[in-house]
């Protein structure tokens, strides 16, 4: 077998190692043979001497071939080894990079962060200096637009389109400050002013700055309240003394004056609103809770009806036939009980005409009729009640309508104007007022008529119980006597 060169590939090495493994495997077979045929030779006899004999040549052990490849596998090993260690070293070298990378990368981040969030600020500040800006804006021009009626002659504005300077607000506000400082005193003019009939008449005006007035004339004096349009006119014919007074340089006590802001709307005495009228500010939910309202008092006045005819006196009823029924007499009982009305004398009807049945049947009878006068007696009970639960919720359905119709208002024109807002407002606060006027009474008085229904049938279960009683005392009375 020639000898295997060391530096072979590794796939050309594995046939040389297999024909290794077989030639071993048949060493041992082959020197098994020879010993056999060496044996069997020996008893022949020896052939002539033969010339000179060639050495054999030596082949390699199986022993020296695993060396040889456990060498080599070694220094593979060593050479994986190294490899590895490099490639684990260069492996920590680009994670270390690559971490450094991340580090600086998040740095970066959180640095970007920042600037966002310092920019978010600064824009929600830029936004509200500009709503700030917008707001003043309105109200300065607001400002503006209200002097051109409150300051009237003393001040006119000339902006045009274009936005007020900063002379124009000293201007405004000087105006103002003047028209304060001419409305501090007591002046006396001639003016005309109207009487409480509605008459204009001419006269002597006294105007307390620029808040209150008092007319004089010869047909009536008083104080002066306004009129619309810069006119005024006689609150009341009660001030006549006083403004009197204060045209000859006296000063009433008490004094009875009408404080005004504005001549350019009229003001009004008010009157105390109506029912209907209470009712209408609830808008449309506010009639619903009147309309249950009604229906709920007519049921109560109902029910009432029908209690006290239920109810008739008891004690009547069994006066009536107490004598009848402790002399046995059935019939005479029933003639009595013909002229009683009422749910207590039906009940002891049907008691007595059952008499003479077994005892555990007549109050079979007894309770059969209670609750047959039942449903009698708690007529419109129910429904009472069910008025007196949905009013209030009614109430809160307008509650929560009343203040959406307020928001709304609110959305569309803003908080500058009260009047706007009375509205829904009125119908948030009357619709709850009428839903706890209606449910209030009715809960009160459903329980009240129920309690009224309970003792009726009491008194009626005791009236059939003491019928019962006499009858079988009378029945017991003559089983006695026969004895």
């Amino acid at each position: 077998m020639s000898r295997l060169d060391s530096r072979a590939p590794w796939t050309l090495r594995m046939p040389a190692m297999l024909l290794l493994v077989l030639f071993a495997a048949a060493s041992p077979a082959q020197q098994t043979e020879q010993q056999d045929a060496a044996e069997s030779t020996s008893d022949a006899p020896a052939p002539a001497e033969a010339g000179p004999q060639e050495p054999a040549a030596q082949q390699p052990s199986l022993e020296q071939a695993y060396q040889r490849e456990f060498a080599f596998l070694q220094g593979q090993k060593r050479d994986l080894e190294q490899r590895l260690a490099r490639l684990q070293q260069t492996i920590k070298d680009e994670k270390s990079s690559l971490e450094r990378d991340i580090r600086a990368l998040e740095t970066g981040v959180v640095e970007m962060r920042g600037r966002a969030d310092r920019l978010d600020d600064m824009v929600f500040e830029a936004e509200r200096a500009v709503e700030s800006a917008r707001d003043n804006s309105d109200i300065l021009a607001a400002t503006f637009t209200q002097a051109d009626f409150t300051l009237e002659d003393a001040w006119s504005s000339e902006l045009g389109d274009r936005a007020p300077t900063g002379e124009d607000v000293t201007d405004l506000f000087d105006a103002a400050l003047n028209v304060l400082a001419a409305g501090h005193g007591v002046q006396r003019r001639e003016g005309e002013f109207f009487l409480a009939d509605g008459t204009r008449v001419d006269g002597e005006i006294i105007q307390v700055g620029n808040v209150a007035a008092f007319g004089l004339s010869a047909r009536g004096s008083g104080a002066l309240a306004p009129a619309g349009d810069g006119e005024l006119k006689i609150w009341n014919t009660e001030s006549s003394a006083a403004a009197k007074a204060l045209a000859a340089g006296a000063m009433p006590d008490p004094l009875p004056i009408f404080l005004y802001e504005s001549l350019n709307a009229e003001v009004e005495q008010k009157t105390g609103k109506g029912v209907f009228e209470v009712i209408s500010s609830g808008g449309a939910i506010g009639w619903v809770i009147f309309a249950l309202g009604l229906v709920g008092a007519l049921l109560v006045v109902l029910r009432v009806i029908f209690l006290q005819r239920a109810g008739a006196s008891t004690d009547s009823v069994l006066g009536a036939v107490a004598d009848p029924v402790r002399r046995g007499n059935r019939e005479a009982a029933l003639d009595a009980l013909k002229t009683k009305k009422g749910s207590t004398a039906r009940v002891v009807a049907a008691t007595i005409r059952n008499l003479d049945r077994d005892r555990e049947h007549v109050e079979d009878i007894v309770s059969e009729s209670i609750l047959h006068e039942n449903s009698h007696l708690n007529r419109f009970g129910s429904i009472i009640m069910v008025i007196a639960a949905v009013s209030p919720l009614l109430g809160l359905l307008g509650t929560v309508t009343g203040m959406i119709a307020t928001f709304d208002v609110i959305t569309e024109f803003g908080t500058g104007d009260p009047k706007l807002l009375s509205g829904g407002i009125s119908i948030a606060l009357v619709t709850t007022e009428l839903g706890l006027i209606v449910a209030i009474p009715l809960l009160l008085l459903g329980n009240l008529l129920s309690g009224w229904a309970e003792r009726i049938k009491d008194n009626m279960e005791k009236a059939a119980l003491r019928v019962i009683n006499q009858f079988d005392q009378d029945r017991r009375a003559t089983a006695g006597e026969v004895a």
